[in-house]
C-alpha cells in the first residue's frame, strides 16, 4: 500500500483561517466599545442586526453612505503609520450621512489585503471603531479578505458602510432661502480627497514622508495623514436647536461642486474668501505646483471642511453652540439669488 501524503491547504495556498479568526478576537473589544442603543449583537454572525426601535425612533427613514479613503492609504502603507486611517474611513461615510439630517447608528467594514498581519490589522480596526464612537454609532460588522497575488505585500483597502436613520418629515436641505448664512466649520487638513495630486506634487518637492514638514511640526508623512474631522454630533446638536437649513461636506470637488448640492434651483452662494486664513498645507500644495485658485477651490476643502447653511437670525447662537461643541466656526458667505458659486476676496 502506498503511503498517505498530505493534500493541498487553503494555509497552503496563502489564506490562514486562524488568523483570520484571531483577529476577530483581537477587535471584539474595540467594537463593544462602540455600542449604542439598538445594538443587538455582536462581531461573529452571518449578519449584524439593529434594532431601530430601541434606538428611539417611530417612524424612522433610513439613509446609508459608503465610501473608501483613496489614496491616502499610500501614504498610510508606505508610513506604516495606519492607527487613524480608520477615522477616515468613517468621516467620509458618517459626515455624509448627517448631511441629510441623519444620525449615523452602525458602520460594517471591509479590510482586504493579500497576506492578514494581525498586528497593522488590529491598529487599522482599532482606529474605525475610534471614529465609531467619536460619531455615535456603532461597529457592528464587517469583512477580512485576504486574497493572495491581488495585492503586493504589506498593500491593503478599505471600505465603509454606514446606515443612519432620521425621523419621517426631517430630510435635509429643507428651507433654504436668499439671505442665509454660511457658517464654515474648520478643516483638520486635506481630510481624504485629492491624494493623488497631494502625492503627486510631493513627489515634484522632492521630500520623502519622513522629511520635516515643510507648514507644521512632525514629518511630512505625519501632517498628511491627519485624519478627516468627524462633524457628526455636533451638527446634529445644531440641528436639533433649529435653524440650520442644509450641512454641505465639502470633498472632491471643494467649495465649488460641493456647495451646488444643497442649493434648490434659483439659488447660488457668494463666498468670501477672506473671511479665513488658508491653512499651510493648501498654501505648500498651491505654491509647489504653481496652482491657481480656481483649481485649489475645486479640488481641495482648503480649510472649510463642512458648510453649515442657518437662518439668518440663528446665526449667532448657532455659531456659539458649535464653538462650545470644539469647532472652529467662521462667517464665510451668504445663499443669493443665482446659481452656483460666486467668489469674492482671496486665499491665495
Amino acid at each position: 500500500m502506498s503511503e498517505k501524503t498530505n493534500g493541498l491547504t487553503y494555509a497552503d495556498a496563502g489564506v490562514d483561517i486562524d488568523a483570520g479568526n484571531e483577529l476577530v478576537e483581537r477587535i471584539k473589544p474595540a467594537a463593544k466599545r462602540t455600542a449604542r442603543s439598538g445594538t443587538v449583537s455582536g462581531l461573529g454572525g452571518f449578519g449584524a442586526l439593529f434594532d431601530l426601535k430601541a434606538a428611539g425612533y417611530n417612524d424612522p427613514v433610513l439613509v446609508a453612505a459608503t465610501d473608501g479613503v483613496g489614496t491616502k492609504l499610500r501614504i498610510a502603507i508606505d508610513t506604516g503609520n495606519v492607527d487613524t486611517i480608520g477615522i477616515d474611513l468613517v468621516a467620509m461615510c458618517v459626515n455624509d450621512l448627517v448631511c441629510q439630517g441623519a444620525e449615523p447608528l452602525f458602520f460594517l467594514d471591509y479590510f482586504a489585503t493579500g497576506k492578514l498581519e494581525l498586528d497593522p490589522a488590529t491598529r487599522i480596526i482599532n482606529g474605525i471603531a475610534e471614529g465609531c464612537a467619536q460619531s455615535g454609532c456603532a461597529l457592528i460588522g464587517g469583512e477580512t479578505a485576504e486574497m493572495p497575488g491581488m495585492y503586493h505585500k504589506g498593500d491593503f483597502d478599505l471600505a465603509g458602510f454606514a446606515v443612519g436613520a432620521m425621523e419621517r418629515g426631517t430630510l435635509l436641505p429643507e428651507g433654504v432661502e436668499e439671505g442665509d448664512i454660511l457658517l464654515g466649520l474648520g478643516s483638520n487638513g486635506v481630510h481624504s480627497n485629492g491624494y493623488s495630486f497631494v502625492r503627486k506634487v510631493v513627489e515634484m518637492s522632492g521630500l520623502g514622508w519622513d522629511a520635516d514638514c515643510p507648514w507644521a511640526e512632525g514629518t511630512l508623512g505625519e501632517a498628511l495623514l491627519a485624519p478627516t474631522r468627524l462633524y457628526v454630533t455636533q451638527c446634529l446638536k445644531a440641528f436639533r436647536a433649529g435653524g440650520v437649513h442644509a450641512l454641505a461636506h465639502i470633498t472632491g470637488g471643494g467649495l465649488t461642486e460641493n456647495l451646488p448640492r444643497v442649493l434648490p434651483e434659483g439659488l447660488g452662494a457668494e463666498i468670501d474668501l477672506d473671511a479665513w486664513e488658508l491653512p499651510g498645507v493648501f498654501r505648500w500644495l498651491a505654491e509647489t505646483a504653481k496652482m491657481d485658485e480656481p483649481e485649489l477651490l475645486k479640488t481641495f476643502n482648503s480649510g472649510i471642511g463642512m458648510i453649515v447653511v442657518v437662518a439668518k437670525d440663528r446665526a449667532e447662537a448657532l455659531t456659539e453652540l458649535l464653538r462650545a461643541e470644539g469647532e472652529t466656526v467662521t462667517q464665510i458667505g451668504t445663499i443669493t439669488s443665482g446659481k452656483g458659486v460666486a467668489y469674492k476676496g482671496k486665499l491665495l
